[in-house]
């Protein structure tokens, strides 16, 4: 009986070790980077507002102002939305979309305008085609030519959270308040 309890024993010992090293790594995996949704924490003093004595239209058109200041291509269909975008280049095979959206509400200073930024970089892709040569004698050939077509590929997008972003935008937007 003690020979088949000393080929029990590493039989036991290889499941227990394996039962460890299983544990080990399932608490690797309970260590993920939380969702942006669970570390929002919505605190009331934000640098997304800005508040001004003025109505909501004469707020927003401040604002409007502001953006077209700086080269924003401004979107006009909404009094009191703004929209403003404009495009950088920061390398040949790279660019970036900022866009900023104004809103003016009433409140009980006069208006506060919310703003938002968000960041959308894209990269040049390049694709390559093959070409089709069609000869009667032959039949149809399919060479790999080259023929690149280059395109700007989405590759990320941010909502633009830096307090002293926004702290700039709205120093423009104070000054032109007056």
């Amino acid at each position: 009986m003690k020979v088949i309890h000393r080929s029990i024993l590493p039989c036991c010992r290889s499941l227990a070790i394996a039962a460890l090293a299983g544990a080990l790594l399932g608490g690797c995996n309970s260590t993920k980077v939380p969702r942006s949704y669970q570390t929002e924490g919505f605190p009331s003093e934000t640098p997304f507002q800005y508040y001004s004595s003025r109505e909501p239209e004469e707020a927003c058109e401040i604002a409007k102002r502001a953006l077209l200041s700086q080269g924003y291509q401004v979107d006009e269909s909404k009094p009191r939305n703004i929209r403003g975008e404009k495009y950088f280049r920061p390398k040949p095979d790279e660019a970036t979309r900022l866009s900023i959206i104004l809103v003016c509400l009433p409140s009980n200073l006069g208006t506060v305008i919310y703003a938002s930024g968000l960041e959308t970089q894209f990269e040049m892709k390049s694709k390559g085609s093959n070409a089709g040569v069609s000869v009667p004698a032959l039949g149809s050939l399919s060479l790999p030519w080259s023929l690149d077509k280059d395109t700007l590929v989405k590759v990320g997008e941010e909502t633009v959270t830096d307090p002293e972003f926004y702290k700039r935008l709205f120093e423009l937007i104070r000054m032109l308040d007056g």
